[in-house]
């Protein structure tokens, strides 16, 4: 049986915590989280508590076989540094962190230590997502022209007490759920589309007027010309999200007749998640009718799923599903369309597949082009990794 620890007891931690319990390939051995609501957690699933990762590698005397890594944004990436120190491999949430100079550094860093990352975008182990790519990347829809992406739901006051961190920067919708949206889109139509290669966006804090927005209305462009859109709102009363139209989580009601995400080619169409299809007869005219299906498959909570998958990198089974790179390419995005709403402007997502770690970077991590290149991966001191930037 495999020793999991959690770090983060949050909302999203404490689900995590939850489907260790029901998994009989694993075990919770310890609760990570210095917050005084975090004992309660420890306490009723038997386990110990620790402040940080640091004092429980340090101090609890134990050896875990993996690490979920479920903290407020800005901790991710400290948290998968810890896990690189002890050779533990993580589980990292999303989004792997709130600024690209931080992604920049983990990836670096785990040029010096095999250990296996995965990030947690729990939908790709959704199974209509999964049977949705297949029918695009088949090619049955022709040249994908254009995907529509909702994400309107309301979050309860309690939401915001519960984490007074969301309603600051860093904290808003943009970064926790767009992003859900963004890898979406990218898992979806990446193998016909290519990257998103420029976005434009605007914002709005005006129902709640926290520091952070409420609601954003995002436009993209792809690789092959192919375009998207997308709307967001967490203060919005309707029932077109992921979460209220997948049924995945038993948690959010549910509407199983509606869609948050559609996709449309010169051959055919697809709504998501009820997978619902469309495809032209005849030379494909609007005044023709279309054929009309729906694709079956069968439901699974993707949470489930990517805690298998976790077991199977940790176990050596097979690699992670979602990697730091591809991760850091959601987040890419992501962190364009926030720049674009500040800026007003069309923005070029930073290109992760030829981004390289700069001389000012590789300082920050302790080591010279030259050592990066030369030290061994049990002599790079990972304390200086976490060191502040040069002024």
């Amino acid at each position: 049986m495999l020793k999991i620890v959690v770090a983060g007891a949050g909302v999203v931690g404490r689900r995590h915590i939850a489907l260790i319990q029901q998994n009989p390939r694993v075990r919770l051995c310890a609760v990570v989280d210095p917050s005084p609501a975090a004992g309660a957690v420890a306490a009723a699933n038997g386990v110990p508590l620790f402040d940080s990762l640091s004092d429980f590698f340090s101090l609890s005397g134990m050896k875990p076989h993996g690490v979920i890594v479920a903290t407020p944004n800005n901790q991710h990436v400290r948290g998968a540094f810890e896990c690189l120190q002890h050779f533990t491999p993580a589980l990292i949430e999303k989004p792997l962190a709130d600024n690209f100079d931080d992604v920049v550094a983990l990836r670096a860093a785990l040029q010096f230590r095999a250990v296996p990352v995965l990030v947690g975008h729990h939908r790709r182990h959704s199974a209509s997502l999964i049977e949705a790519q297949r029918v695009i990347a088949s090619g049955e829809l022709g040249r994908i022209v254009s995907v529509n992406s909702s994400a309107l739901f309301c979050k309860p006051d309690s939401y915001f007490s519960e984490g007074l961190w969301r309603k600051q920067a860093g904290g808003g919708p943009l970064l926790i759920n767009l992003i859900h949206e963004i890898d979406n889109i990218r898992f979806l139509c990446g193998s016909s589309c290519g990257e998103i290669v420029a976005v434009q966006a605007m914002a709005s804090n005006a129902v709640r007027g926290f520091e952070v927005e409420d609601s954003a209305a995002i436009t993209l462009r792809f690789e092959n010309g192919s375009l998207g859109s997308l709307i967001l709102s967490d203060a919005a009363a309707a029932p077109r999200s992921w979460e209220q139209t997948s049924g995945e989580d038993p948690a959010y009601a549910r509407y199983p007749d509606q869609d948050s995400c559609f996709v449309a080619g010169t051959l055919g169409s697809i709504a998501i998640p009820t997978l619902q299809r469309w495809q032209v007869q005849g030379e494909g005219s609007w005044n023709e009718a279309m054929r009309s299906d729906k694709v079956i498959t069968t439901a699974a909570d993707p949470l489930v799923r990517q805690l298998e998958h976790f077991c199977d990198v940790v176990e050596g089974r097979c690699p992670p599903k979602v990697t730091v790179d591809d991760a850091a390419r959601s987040l890419s995005v992501t962190l364009a369309i926030i720049k674009a709403v500040q800026t007003g402007g069309t923005v070029t997502p930073v290109d992760v597949r030829h981004n390289k770690v700069e001389a000012k970077t590789q300082t920050r991590l302790g080591a010279t082009k030259r050592t990066l290149t030369q030290v061994r991966a049990d002599a790079l001191p990972m304390t200086e990794l976490e060191a502040p930037d040069e002024p």
